[in-house]
């Protein structure tokens, strides 16, 4: 459990490092990317292996309503992303469409894996997601969202893509043993 812990602090922290400590980011420069990005990737690693190998309360399971309602939340999560990255019209209206599917992402897997090292890890994303919108609200309280024209085929390319990516990864957690669209 140390570790999952560990791997979730350390996500945090990377996020936060710029924030929590400007001055000594700004300081390394350049350099202070790589750093940043080490960080996460180790996180990242930290936070896969102290989840698999962690065991914990368990007290629900994923019941096919659940995994409906999961797919549909990660397919908003997904189109938020690719909105974000596209400027579709939805970001004139969402301050953090990137931040909010990280969130519906985190709520979605909290929805059907009921045990304690799920809370830690999902339940640790969506308080840093949360955390994080705020930061910058508090940061920035200026908001300045896009402006038009917002092209019908951006927001049919964004569709599309949050579609393919979530079959994409969906197909990729069946391999690890985890059926995101069956029973």
């Amino acid at each position: 459990m140390l570790i999952l812990i560990l791997g979730v602090a350390l996500f945090w922290g990377a996020h936060f490092f710029k924030r929590l400590a400007p001055g000594t980011r700004a300081d390394m420069g350049k350099n202070g990317r790589g750093a940043v990005a080490a960080a996460l990737i180790v996180s990242i690693l930290l936070m896969t292996v102290g989840y698999r190998m962690t065991d914990g309360p368990y007290w629900w399971g994923a019941s096919p309503a659940l995994k409906g309602i999961n797919n549909l939340l990660v397919l908003v999560a997904f189109y938020l992303f690719a909105a974000d990255g596209m400027k579709t019209r939805i970001t004139s209206r969402l301050r953090h469409p990137q931040l909010t599917g990280f969130s519906l992402w985190a709520v979605a897997h909290l929805l059907v894996n009921g045990d304690l090292p799920s809370f830690i890890l999902f339940g640790g994303l969506l308080l840093w997601a949360l955390a994080e919108m705020v930061v910058i609200n508090r940061a920035q309280p200026v908001w300045s969202p896009p402006a038009g024209p917002f092209p019908m085929k951006k927001e049919v390319m964004a569709i599309a893509g949050a579609f393919i990516t979530l079959l994409v990864v969906g197909y990729v957690h069946s391999l690890l043993g985890y059926n995101p669209f069956g029973g």
